[in-house]
């Protein structure tokens, strides 16, 4: 069954969905740490404009993840009014898990993006 006015396209079935918030995670943690390295290797200007670029970026992966993370409980909450059975072998119920799956998921990487620019907004120096 599809949603009202939507034809279920390949997206739906797709677990790029469900994984792409945890990848967002994992690229802005490598970018994180590289740009921070490459700063106080290579430049070593001030600590405050190092600052700025990564919450420049840590803004920009929360927004993504936030994005996706909004679509995948769209997939989950069309079906969240029936019986909550992750169960069936339907297209809808692999639908719901897979809107579910990636909601949390979201969930998990915007907590972990926070996590690793908490210590970039702590450190005093490059040393």
């Amino acid at each position: 069954m599809a949603r009202p006015g939507v034809e279920d396209g390949p997206e739906d079935r797709s677990l790029w969905h469900m994984i792409f918030a945890p990848t967002v995670w994992a690229v802005h943690f490598a970018v994180c740490y590289a740009v921070q390295a490459i700063w106080c290797a290579k430049i070593g200007g001030d600590i405050a404009t190092l600052r700025v670029v990564l919450v420049a970026i840590t803004i920009v992966a929360l927004a993504i993840i936030s994005f996706f993370g909004f679509r995948a409980w769209q997939r989950w909450d069309y079906f969240h009014d029936r019986d909550y059975i992750h169960g069936g072998e339907t297209d809808e119920d692999r639908r719901e898990f897979l809107g579910h799956t990636g909601f949390m998921l979201a969930c998990l990487s915007f907590v972990a993006v926070l996590y690793v620019a908490m210590p970039f907004l702590i450190i005093g120096s490059c040393i």
